[in-house]
C-alpha cells in the first residue's frame, strides 16, 4: 500500500532533472514516492539510493520499488551518514540529492510511534527505533530550564517557561507516559484549541526535533550532500518549518560551491494543498553544484 503522498513532486522533478545513466540519493525515503517518480523519469537505467533511519519505511518502500530491481538500492541510515554510506559502497559521487524533511503520514497515523497529539500513544517520537532517547525520557530527565529552551528554540513556543514549569510539577506526582497526558497538560496552560493550530503543535514539534537531533542532522546532511554531489549535480530540500528552512537557506547562500536555483522557496499551489493538506507548510529550495 502506498501510504505516502509525495509533496511538491512536480517541482522536485523540475529542479532535480533526473536523467538516465545518473545516480540520485533520496535521503529521506519515507514511503518511496519521490524515489519512484525519479526512477520512472530516469528510465531506462537511472538509479536511486534510498536512505531512511526507519526500518518500517525501508520495508514499505522495498515493496513499492520492487519493479525497478537493482536500479533501487535501499539503506537503513540517517541522511547525516551519507558520506559513510557512499564510502562503504565505493560510490565516488552522485548526480542529485533530495531531502524531504517532513514526518511521514504513516508515522503520524501510527499511535505507537507517539508523534501525533491527535492520537493517544506512548511518548516515543523516535524516527529510528534504535535511537536511545525517547520523548518520555526527555520530559522525565531534562531540567525545567532545558525544557523551556527546547520548547522555545525548537518549537517557537512563547509560553515555554510556563509549560516547562507545569511539566516539572506534574512529574513530581507521576511521570508523563502518553501523548494524551501531555496534551491535557498543555491545554491546562494554553487553553483548548480555538483556531486552526492545536495548542500542543509547537511542543510536540520541539520534542520530536530534540529527540531525533533533527537540526544537527540537517546541518550534517547538507554538508555531506554538497560534498558528494558531482559537478552540475543538484540538491533539493523540502522543509516544513522556519527553523529548517532558515538552515537550508543559509547553507545554500553561504556555500561557495553551490549556485542557488530558487531565489525564494517554492510552495504548493491551491490544488495540491486541497488534495494533500500536509503540503501547505512545505517550502522547497534547490541549488546546483558548481
Amino acid at each position: 500500500m502506498n501510504y505516502h503522498t509525495p509533496v511538491l513532486l512536480e517541482e522536485v522533478l523540475r529542479q532535480l532533472q533526473p536523467r538516465s545513466g545518473c545516480l540520485y540519493v533520496d535521503g529521506t525515503l519515507g514511503g518511496g514516492g519521490h524515489a519512484e517518480a525519479i526512477l520512472r523519469v530516469s528510465a531506462p537505467d537511472g538509479r536511486v539510493m534510498g536512505l531512511d533511519q526507519d526500518d518500517e519505511a525501508i520495508a514499505a518502500s522495498r515493496g513499492r520499488l520492487r519493479e525497478f530491481g537493482a536500479r533501487a538500492q535501499l539503506v537503513t541510515a540517517n541522511f547525516s551518514e551519507l558520506r559513510d554510506v557512499l564510502a562503504k559502497l565505493q560510490v565516488a559521487g552522485v548526480d542529485g540529492v533530495i531531502f524531504d524533511l517532513g514526518v511521514s503520514s504513516r508515522q503520524l497515523d501510527e499511535p505507537s510511534r507517539g508523534f501525533s497529539f491527535l492520537r493517544d500513544g506512548p511518548l516515543d517520537m523516535r524516527m529510528s527505533k534504535n535511537a536511545s532517547l525517547t520523548a518520555r525520557e526527555a520530559l522525565a530527565g531534562e531540567s525545567e530550564t532545558e525544557l523551556a529552551r527546547i520548547f522555545f528554540e525548537y518549537g517557537e513556543e512563547r509560553r515555554s517557561r510556563a509549560i516547562a514549569r507545569r511539566i516539572v510539577e506534574q512529574r513530581k506526582r507521576e511521570p508523563l507516559e502518553t501523548t494524551a497526558q501531555l496534551v491535557r497538560l498543555i491545554e491546562r496552560v494554553l487553553g483548548p484549541k480555538r483556531g486552526p493550530v492545536h495548542p500542543a503543535t509547537r511542543v510536540f514539534q520541539a520534542l520530536r526535533i530534540h529527540v531525533n537531533r533533527e537540526l544537527d542532522s540537517l546541518r550534517e546532511g547538507l554538508a555531506a550532500a554538497t560534498e558528494v554531489l558531482n559537478p552540475a549535480g543538484r540538491l533539493v530540500v523540502i522543509s516544513f518549518h522556519s527553523l529548517e528552512d532558515r538552515i537550508v537557506k543559509w547553507h545554500f547562500r553561504g556555500t561557495a560551491s553551490l549556485r542557488v536555483l530558487t531565489k525564494k522557496p517554492v510552495m504548493a499551489g491551491e490544488e495540491e494543498c486541497a488534495a494533500n493538506p500536509r503540503s501547505r507548510s512545505a517550502k522547497l529550495r534547490a541549488a546546483e553544484k558548481i
